[in-house]
């Protein structure tokens, strides 16, 4: 048996310790230690991307990587963005362009989508599905999420 480790990991602007052992995957420290289940796992693989969470600004699968990896780091899930009464741009922009249906991968889509406007110029609808390429959605076609961003990106500021 492995011995835990100890972890401070700082999540949504929140430091969080915990001993957790070696093997525990990033998505499972978020959803059941730490109680954030916005962060959907799908796949398990790393391939649908509804698991995405920001891991010092850059866009991770949270499913390949394990929580001792994120001892000392700052991660963002979908929990930083807003809440239901108070919805980032991004948020509303999604609700307004009707871009989800079952909403399964909303979190991954909202969260690598934050981190291509952070990095990105997005200037083309070509540019956005090309940086949407590793999220997976089953539902809704993808033309609704562009249009979602298009409206974001379209607006000075974006999402920060």
């Amino acid at each position: 048996m492995t011995k835990p480790r100890d972890i401070a990991v700082r999540v949504n602007g929140n430091v969080h310790q915990a001993a957790v052992e070696p093997r525990l995957l990033l998505a499972d420290f978020l959803r059941q230690t730490l109680g954030l289940t916005g962060t959907h796992v799908g796949c398990e693989h790393g391939v649908c991307g509804a698991c995405t969470v920001l891991v010092d600004g850059d866009s991770v699968r949270s499913c390949l990587m394990f929580a001792v990896q994120a001892d000392g780091r700052s991660v963002e899930t979908v929990e930083s963005l807003g809440s239901i009464g108070r919805m980032n741009a991004l948020q509303q922009s999604f609700h307004e362009h009707h871009a989800l249906q079952c909403g399964f991968c909303t979190p991954g889509m909202l969260m690598t989508t934050t981190d291509l406007i952070r990095k990105y110029p997005l200037a083309t609808d070509d540019d956005i599905r090309e940086g949407l390429s590793g999220n997976l959605c089953r539902c809704t076609g993808y033309e609704h999420i562009v249009k979602a961003i298009r409206a974001v990106v379209g607006k000075s500021g974006g999402v920060r």
